[in-house]
């Protein structure tokens, strides 16, 4: 095996790596905001921006325009951990046990599904 397959296989079949504590608590924390907070605010900095520009402050609203692409790519990433989680092991293990105990008293269709996907 070529050593760029090898190190991809490494970090695709990395089961042993886990986030920290502080990246987990952040991400429990901004997962709480709706979606579309992050496009709001780059379409806000994007009007702001063309108010700084109409009103002579060019390099003030250049600084402001390029705060959109930031806000944009923070929302994806918080829209990523919000379907996916940051440890995806984690996540798969608590959704999984959840689901089996909730279809023991709820709806045992739930458990048939749930483990031949797994």
């Amino acid at each position: 095996m070529n050593k760029v397959a090898e190190f991809t296989k490494n970090i695709v079949d990395n089961t042993e790596h886990k986030e920290g504590p502080v990246a987990k608590a952040i991400e429990q924390q901004t997962a709480k905001l709706p979606s579309d907070t992050f496009l709001w605010l780059a379409v806000g900095s994007m009007v702001a921006s063309a108010a700084l520009q109409v009103s002579g402050k060019k390099n003030l609203s250049t600084f402001v325009g390029q705060w959109a692409p930031a806000l944009l790519i923070l929302g994806l990433y918080n829209k990523l951990v919000k379907l996916e989680g940051s440890d995806r092991t984690e996540t798969s293990q608590a959704d999984t046990e959840y689901l089996e105990g909730r279809s023991r008293t709820e709806k045992p269709e739930l458990a048939a599904a749930t483990r031949t996907h797994h």
